[in-house]
């Protein structure tokens, strides 16, 4: 039996195993190339471009990133956005699109945002972001989908299959287990294998196995000591032998730490651009016997198929930016969730009176910060489109400064106009700082001054709806303040007008969460841990990741995962599993997992059209190994009419069955019972049938696994505890010990330089300045979070590793030894360049 994610050695190794210069048709063999050119390939020429190859015809690829629209950055330098990049259309964020459940809209989406990639001559669009959200905490978590692997994958598949039917590679990333923001590019994740393989690589396999993704972007951080871009277990067995992939593994931006080391491992390109010391090193590499030219054939092999498969500069059509925006509305209104609506206040019918409260309605909050932000066509707000929607506006107030600073004067304007409105909506959110790449978030509250506000506004009008505005979990201790309540996540640029269709029932809301929303920060797993501060980031929850944690360990939460309202109501019903061989019993069995279905009926009850989404969990119900107590095993979304009924059927994906055996190192599944529970969200599961699973094991014990793994009450985990499910010690996270090259800038706090020490206290006050603005510095961001080694890989061969070498030595007090090796270090790379650049040139 072959399980999901598992393939024969075939296509992956195949296409990309040492040795390997025959090439498809109109691909340039690896022959052709000298061995300073091949070398060259594996390393970028500027921020956003390739080397190319003249003399071959071998032209450079452009890229550039693309989660949710494109940032074709016109700053030759800026890797962060700081600069202005060209106009596209900016899409709400994935994790606003996760919430359609609707993998055909992500892939339409995915095609929007390949078109216009193509008509602005991207080769490669850096997307989309598939990360699991392990903290909702995670500064990043806008740009990623889920807290659930199945959903992940599988919306993200839909993105990647869009974007390459335009001619554009897609580049899924982060590849892997790259969960937090705070010293991202020098934090070691610690996690056990069972746990990598089920929960962080699941999604990934997914997009390889359903969209052939022809690049991939390697994360910045160590995985269990190895830096990801590196890794051979990753990039070599996992991505290549076992699951197929035939593409380039492109390096986060400076994520590259040995380039010799890549090439040997399955990473082929590192981005920006380190300069010709990177190919100089590989070039050395090879005559010395360090690195077998057949990996570096392997790796430039990957890079000519790109720009053999590349669409020809100049050929896309003009991208229609009405009907992208339109596509933007369409996906923001389905991708609202609903998630409080009492008396039926919404939808509001024509004509009814309403004060809009709130600064977000004025000035939207509609994308996140960092590298994924888009300039975009056009930008609506609330004001700007509200005339439109059948709504009487009779006032706006700002109500509260969105930083947090209290106003009274502005809380007592919003308490007037909530008088004079048959309804008040009152637009709350998170502010600029809160949600960036670079950070990760302090607590799930919004401000105090706007909970103050809705209180107030309330109080004097208690017909008030609250629209949330941000990119992940909000708690909500004030929801008894709220009539109704929709959380809009970052909607894009048509955002405001998705938003008003969802209020005013043109769009009957059926957004449901892709992520649980807590009670409190304190009810999650991470609660004590995250982000790490240490050199390791440990995952000593396990398995017990979202839902999967709050469901093990019976902590309620404020919305489940999978939950939404609607203005209709549905009927689930004639729930039969089929495994196969014997279908249409109450208890199915079978031998093999992937043939498990899942058919029920599914009936709108209500007045009004409307979308459901039925979803599919697994539950082990015979003894075996640790596991939570369900996982999301299918779904699929259905449209239906006023009375209309429609029997589905659900394919099973075996990975909700099966476990990664650490004993075997394969995947098994226990022979034993399974209940599969069909309903509207993870703790609404009505419908329920047993499957029996012949399995490729028989069911086994855990008599020796720590308590906390069996029970799934990982709140606090102690170090003994994981390492018996780690299966060796846990590394040590403290800082120590002179300043080396892969510490990260924020050590220089500690540097025996006073120079060093006077240079981080200024990075640090340029970072508080900017957050007291409300808008964080990217670059400072970046700086303090990235090792000294990334100075030698985003400087454009500027600076070498000996040069860093250098500059370790002057921040740990070596002045002049350290000072004398830059200087040296300066005029031989300058040296060393010039002859390089002279070879490719074929000058010499």
């Amino acid at each position: 039996m072959q399980l999901h994610g598992e393939t024969t050695a075939a296509a992956g190794e195949t296409a990309s195993a040492p040795g390997t210069t025959t090439a498809p048709t109109g691909v340039v063999p690896t022959a052709s190339l000298t061995l300073l050119e091949k070398a060259a390939l594996l390393t970028g020429k500027t921020v956003w471009e390739t080397h190319d190859v003249p003399r071959l015809g071998i032209r450079s690829l452009w890229l550039a990133d693309g989660p949710h629209g494109v940032r074709k950055q016109l700053g030759a330098a800026d890797h962060l956005g700081i600069a202005a990049s060209q106009e596209a259309t900016c899409f709400p964020t994935a994790a606003a699109v996760a919430n359609t459940w609707d993998v055909d809209l992500a892939e339409r989406v995915g095609a929007a945002l390949g078109a216009e990639a193509a008509a602005q001559d991207v080769d490669v669009l850096l997307g989309p972001g598939l990360n699991i959200k392990r903290s909702p905490l995670g500064g990043r978590n806008f740009e990623y989908f889920s807290e659930d692997p199945l959903l992940a994958g599988r919306m993200a598949a839909g993105y990647v299959r869009g974007i390459q039917s335009r001619g554009v590679a897609a580049c899924p990333k982060h590849f892997a287990v790259n969960s937090q923001e705070l010293r991202r590019m020098v934090s070691d994740s610690v996690v056990d294998e069972r746990t990598l393989r089920e929960v962080y690589l699941t999604a990934f396999g997914i997009v390889v196995a359903e969209a052939r993704p022809r690049t991939v972007m390697s994360s910045y951080n160590l995985v269990n000591g190895v830096y990801a871009h590196e890794d051979p277990f990753l990039l070599t067995q996992v991505l290549r032998r076992e699951w197929g992939f035939d593409g380039a593994v492109v390096s986060d931006w400076g994520g590259s730490n040995d380039v010799v080391a890549a090439a040997a491992a399955g990473g082929t390109l590192e981005m920006p651009a380190a300069g010709l010391g990177s190919a100089r090193q590989l070039v050395d590499a090879v005559r010395s016997g360090r690195l077998d030219e057949a990996d570096l054939d392997a790796r430039a092999a990957e890079v000519l198929r790109l720009v053999a498969d590349a669409r020809e500069p100049g050929t896309a059509p003009a991208v229609d930016v009405d009907a992208h925006h339109a596509l933007a509305r369409e996906v923001a209104a389905r991708s609202a969730v609903l998630l409080k609506n009492d008396d039926a206040i919404l939808p509001l019918a024509a004509g009814t009176r309403v004060a809009v409260v709130g600064d977000f309605a004025r000035t939207p909050r509609y994308q996140g910060s960092g590298s994924s932000a888009v300039n975009p066509t056009r930008l609506d707000s609330v004001l700007d489109v509200i005339g439109d929607s059948g709504l009487d506006l009779t006032s706006f107030a700002p109500g509260f400064h969105r930083d947090g600073t209290p106003d009274a004067a502005l809380r007592e304007e919003a308490v007037e106009a909530a008088r004079g409105a048959d309804v008040v909506l009152l637009f709350l959110g998170l502010d600029e700082i809160a949600e960036s790449e670079g950070l990760d978030r302090s607590t799930l509250a919004l401000h105090a001054a706007q909970v103050e506000v809705l209180e107030a506004v309330a109080a004097a009008n208690p017909a008030t709806v609250v629209v949330l505005a941000g990119g992940g979990a909000i708690s909500t201790p004030w929801l008894g303040s709220a009539r109704a309540l929709v959380h809009g996540y970052l909607s894009g640029q048509a955002g405001a007008g998705g938003i008003l269709d969802v209020l005013t029932g043109v769009v009957n809301p059926s957004g449901r969460l892709a992520e649980t929303l807590p009670v409190r920060l304190a009810d999650t797993p991470t609660a004590g841990s995250f982000p790490a501060t240490g050199r390791t980031a440990v995952y000593r929850e396990g398995l017990y990741v979202g839902y999967r944690y709050y469901t093990s360990a019976d902590v309620p939460v404020a919305f489940p995962f999978g939950f939404g309202l609607s203005y209709t109501t549905f009927a689930r019903s004639g729930l039969v599993v089929d495994a196969g061989p014997t279908t249409g019993s109450a208890t199915a069995s079978t031998t093999d997992p992937a043939t498990v279905t899942a058919t029920v009926t599914v009936t709108n009850t209500g007045p009004v059209a409307g979308a459901d989404v039925v979803q599919v969990y697994a539950s082990r119900e015979t003894p075996g190994v640790h596991r939570p107590v369900r996982t999301l095993a299918g779904f699929v979304r259905v449209e239906l009419e006023p009375g209309e009924s429609r029997t589905v059927t659900v394919p099973l994906s075996d990975a909700a069955f099966r476990h990664w055996d650490v004993a075997t190192g394969a995947w098994q599944v226990e022979q034993g019972a399974w209940s599969v529970l069909v309903g509207s969200h993870v703790d609404d599961l009505p419908l329920g049938a047993t499957v029996e699973l012949a399995g490729t094991v028989p069911p086994r014990t855990e008599d020796d696994l720590p308590e906390p793994y069996r029970t799934g009450r990982v709140h606090d985990v102690s170090d003994a505890q994981f390492a018996a499910l780690l299966g060796r010690p846990v590394p040590a996270a403290a800082w120590s010990g002179p300043l080396g090259v892969n510490d990260p800038l924020s050590r220089l706090t500690d540097a025996r330089s006073p120079l060093a020490r006077l240079a981080f206290r200024i990075l640090s006050w340029r970072r508080d300045a900017a957050d007291r603005k409300g808008t964080p510095d990217l670059n400072i961001l970046f700086l303090l979070n990235m090792p000294f080694r990334a100075i030698g890989k985003m400087t454009g061969g500027l600076v070498d590793a000996a040069m860093v070498d250098g500059i370790v030595h002057i921040v740990n007090g070596h002045f002049f030894r350290g000072t004398g090796a830059v200087l040296r270090g300066f005029v031989r790379n300058r040296r060393a360049d010039r002859r390089t650049a002279r070879t490719l040139r074929g000058d010499a």
